[in-house]
């Protein structure tokens, strides 16, 4: 079986929680709390040396980095798929996902946001000014790609993996009280991808290690 190093609220570790139940895939978790610093233990950095969430341990190997997570899922399992069949549509997907996976989430994530705090003494009010920053920035470049490529999805009428990446990053942004008033096509999209059960199941509020703090 299959075996999930991750954390509860990790966009990343979420991500690739959607896509293992999309493809049906049986997996196991096992919780670093990323609060507390459990991603730095010795034995966890002997399987991922960067010291961050999520790994997969698979096939004999551990697999990092979700981008090259989600795309080997997507070459090991690939029914039902996460990309479109023809190479025009694989190339609009994954610049979504990754107009999310690059742009957005990376000034986002957990390391960014102390390193504001404790490094260049920002307050609260100005970390979150940067958060809806990022996002509202990449967010509206996604609106306007979404209003050509989308349907009840992102990309069409199907989820891909652009929605997979999205979802965790809408969740991102309500978290911190970003305004999503002027991305009504991404709200949308992340509705529908949300009432689908691999969906459901791989939200933070759903998993074992959540909780309120």
């Amino acid at each position: 079986m299959m075996r999930l190093h991750g954390y509860w609220r990790s966009g990343t570790s979420y991500r690739v929680r959607i896509a293992l139940n999309f493809k049906g895939v049986t997996y196991e978790q096992v919780a670093h709390d990323l609060r507390r610093g459990d991603q730095k233990d010795q034995a966890f950095l002997a399987l991922q040396p960067q010291g961050l969430v999520p790994a997969l341990e698979a096939d004999g190997q551990v697999l990092i980095q979700s981008p090259a997570i989600l795309e080997w899922l997507e070459e090991r399992y690939p029914d039902p798929p996460l990309l479109p069949q023809d190479a025009g549509g694989k190339a609009q997907v994954r610049a979504m996902a990754a107009i999310i996976g690059c742009d957005i989430h990376p000034l986002n994530n957990l390391r960014i946001l102390k390193a504001l705090k404790n490094d260049l003494g920002a307050d609260q009010a100005a970390i979150n000014n940067w958060i809806a920053r990022w996002i509202s920035d990449g967010f509206t470049a996604l609106e306007a790609m979404t209003g050509v490529h989308g349907g009840v999805f992102l990309f069409g009428d199907g989820p891909t993996l652009a929605d997979v990446y999205l979802v965790p990053q809408i969740y991102s942004a309500e978290r911190f009280g970003v305004d999503l008033s002027p991305f009504p096509r991404l709200t949308a999209a992340a509705t529908a991808a949300r009432a689908l059960p691999a969906f459901a199941a791989a939200d933070p509020a759903v998993q074992q290690d959540a909780d309120p703090g």
